[in-house]
C-alpha cells in the first residue's frame, strides 16, 4: 500500500496480533449436580429427625425401652486402646488401669452389659421367673401328696392349678356334691377348712406374697336381702384369709384380699354353674419377676363398659329371678328391677 511505511533493512518483521475471544456463560453453576446431592442429604437428615420426633411422641416408655434394647449390641463392648492394646479385654483383666492421660492412670476399664427386651439384665427377671416356676411345680406336687395323706383324695378334682400374670393360682372350686361354705354364708365347712389348712402348710415353704380372691355364681339374691354377691365374695375371702393365717401364713404375706362377685366366672358360658363359686389363692411371683400389666385396647374397654352398664346388669338379674317364667318383651325398659321376682328363690350357696 502507498500509505504503509516502508520497513528499513535492519528492522524485524512485525509480530502478528492474536485476538482471543472468551465467551463467559452466565449462571453456569446452577446447572451443575453438586448442589442436588447436598440438598438430598439435607432432606434425608430432616426426614430422619422428624421420624425420630414422631416416634418419641407416639410410643410409650416401655416401647421406647424395647426399641433401645433392640439396637443394643449383643456382645460385651470393651473400651479399646486401653492399657496399650486393642481387642476384647486388650490382653488385660477388667481390674487393669486405663492408659489414658486424662485419668492419671486411675480407674478401671469400662464394660457395657446389654439388656434384654424387658429392660432388665439378662440374668434378672427371667432367671427369677424360672426359679419361681420350679418352686411352683414342687408346691403342686407337695399339695397333691398332702391331700393323699389326709384322706382328701376325693377333693383333688376341686383343686386346679393355673399360672397367671399374678403367679400360681390355686382354685378351690365348688361343685354339686361339694361346697366350701354353708349356704349363703361365709362359714367354712369342715372339709374345706382341712383343705385350706393343707394349702397353707404348703405355701409356708415360699416367702412370696399371697392374694386371696372370692368368687360367686351369677345368681343374685332376692329383693329385700341385706347381702349381695359383692359382700358375700368379700366375706368369704376374709374367712379364707383367717383360715390361712391360723395355719401359719403371716399377716405380712398377704398382698391383697378381695371379692369379685360373679365378674370372673370359671365357666364363662354359664354364670349360674356351681363351679363359678370358688376361692382363688394366688402365690405371687418374686419381686422383679412379675409380668407387666397388659395394655387394654379400646375394644376391650368398650366391652367392659357394656358389661358394667347398670341397665344390662338389671336385665340380667331380672332374667335370673324370672327363672323362665315370664320373660320381658323385647325393648322393655326396667324402671324398678329390684321389685321383679321378689318371690323367687335366691338359691345361693
Amino acid at each position: 500500500m502507498a500509505g504503509d511505511k516502508k520497513r528499513g533493512q535492519n528492522e524485524p518483521e512485525p509480530r502478528p496480533i492474536i485476538v482471543k475471544k472468551i465467551i463467559v456463560e452466565g449462571h453456569g453453576g446452577h446447572h451443575g449436580g453438586a448442589w442436588k446431592v447436598a440438598y438430598a442429604d439435607f432432606v434425608t437428615a430432616m426426614m430422619a429427625f422428624f421420624l425420630l420426633m414422631w416416634l418419641l411422641g407416639a410410643t410409650t416408655e416401655k416401647q421406647r425401652k424395647g426399641l433401645a434394647d433392640y439396637f443394643t449390641p449383643t456382645l460385651v463392648e470393651m473400651r479399646e486402646s486401653s492399657a496399650g492394646s486393642n481387642g476384647m479385654f486388650g490382653g488385660d483383666s477388667l481390674m487393669s488401669k486405663d492408659n489414658y492421660p486424662t485419668t492419671g492412670g486411675q480407674g478401671n476399664q469400662a464394660i457395657t452389659i446389654p439388656r434384654d427386651a424387658s429392660g432388665v439384665k439378662d440374668q434378672g427377671g427371667k432367671s427369677l421367673k424360672a426359679a419361681d416356676r420350679a418352686k411352683f411345680e414342687k408346691i403342686k406336687a407337695e399339695l397333691e401328696k398332702r391331700m393323699s395323706g389326709k384322706g382328701l383324695d376325693k377333693l383333688r378334682k376341686n383343686v386346679r392349678f393355673t399360672e397367671t400374670r399374678e403367679g400360681l393360682r390355686i382354685d378351690l372350686i365348688d361343685e354339686a356334691d361339694f361346697a366350701m361354705f354353708a349356704m349363703a354364708t361365709d362359714r367354712l365347712l369342715p372339709a374345706a377348712r382341712t383343705l385350706i389348712g393343707e394349702v397353707a402348710k404348703t405355701l409356708r415353704t415360699m416367702p412370696n406374697p399371697v392374694i386371696v380372691r372370692g368368687h360367686t355364681d351369677g345368681l343374685p339374691y332376692a329383693a329385700g336381702r341385706t347381702m349381695n354377691n359383692w359382700m358375700l365374695s368379700s366375706a368369704r375371702a376374709e374367712a379364707t384369709r383367717r383360715a390361712l393365717a391360723e395355719t401359719g401364713i403371716g399377716n405380712d404375706r398377704f398382698a391383697k384380699i378381695e371379692g369379685v362377685a360373679d365378674r370372673d366366672p370359671f365357666v364363662k358360658k354359664d354364670p349360674y354353674d356351681p363351679r363359678n363359686r370358688r376361692m382363688s389363692i394366688v402365690l405371687g411371683w418374686s419381686r422383679g419377676a412379675e409380668t407387666p400389666e397388659p395394655e387394654v385396647d379400646e375394644e376391650t374397654k368398650a366391652a367392659i363398659r357394656e358389661r358394667d352398664n347398670p341397665i344390662n346388669i338389671a336385665r340380667t338379674e331380672a332374667r335370673a329371678l324370672d327363672m323362665g317364667g315370664t320373660a320381658l318383651p323385647a325393648g322393655a325398659e326396667l324402671l324398678n328391677p329390684g321389685a321383679k321376682g321378689t318371690s323367687s328363690k335366691p338359691g345361693k350357696h
